[in-house]
């Protein structure tokens, strides 16, 4: 006995209508049961062409390790600034003051530093000043908080210094470049390149034998006395903090 047609064709219609339905219920369903995982497995595999490819990865990865090396190089920086601010802090005398840096004047800003500490800090006119490698230069003005240093390099700077291989002296001189010049009390100097330069102990404006720098260059034939070059140990362009020592 056969099946009618009749039924056979409503029952094709109505699996034609839910289907789609059923079908759509049932993923649903299965991505709710596998927490999205299958949703995903077929996403990745969908997408796999256009991931990254080998080149692209090497990039990322020598990006990475540049950022890496970087962060090590300022950490080293940064860890050799503060062991030089605190040996500093060791060899200066009890009557020194650690003070910021605040501020670089715009014109010529490797002439001249602003500090946060002044009169009321006990800071006067005419203390030395020094930095990691040696003096920098002198307080020239003060505030009750602030206080303003004429560096060594600065138009206007003197300063009695000395050789002590061959004790010969001199005055220190800014030329507004970053070497300032020796200008020597007598004819013959006997000085020579690499010879360390220091504040003089004749001085009474100045503690004396505090580092200033090595000399670069001499001419024995200037008038009316020897001069040299010297190139400073302390370097004022990347230093934010010193040490202030009374006369």
């Amino acid at each position: 006995m056969g099946s009618n047609p009749l039924v056979a064709i409503s029952r094709f219609r109505f699996w034609r209508r839910i289907g789609p339905s059923l079908l759509l219920i049932g993923a649903f369903g299965l991505i709710r049961l596998s927490k999205g995982a299958l949703f995903s497995e077929i996403y990745a595999l969908l997408t796999r062409p256009f991931w990254p490819g080998t080149s692209q990865k090497e990039w990322i990865q020598s990006g990475a390790y540049f950022e890496y090396q970087t962060r090590i190089s300022l950490l080293e920086k940064d860890n050799k600034r503060l062991r030089e601010m605190l040996s500093l802090e060791r060899s200066s005398n009890s009557f020194s003051i650690s003070a910021a840096v605040i501020s670089r004047q715009p014109k010529g800003w490797w002439q001249q530093l602003e500090l946060g500490k002044g009169s009321l800090d006990g800071i006067d006119e005419g203390d030395a000043v020094l930095g990691p490698g040696g003096l920098l230069g002198t307080i020239y003005s003060v505030t009750p908080k602030t206080s303003r240093v004429r560096l060594l390099t600065s138009p206007g700077s003197r300063i009695g210094v000395w050789i002590s291989r061959n004790k010969r002296h001199g005055i220190l001189i800014g030329m507004g470049t970053n070497r300032p010049q020796l200008r020597f009390l007598d004819t013959d100097t006997k000085a020579l390149p690499g010879d360390v330069v220091s504040t003089s102990p004749a001085s009474t404006l100045m503690p004396p034998n505090l580092p200033v720098g090595v000399i670069q260059s001499v001419d024995n034939e200037a008038l009316p006395a020897p001069n040299a070059f010297v190139q400073l140990t302390a370097s004022p362009e990347a230093i934010d903090w010193v040490q202030v020592q009374e006369k």
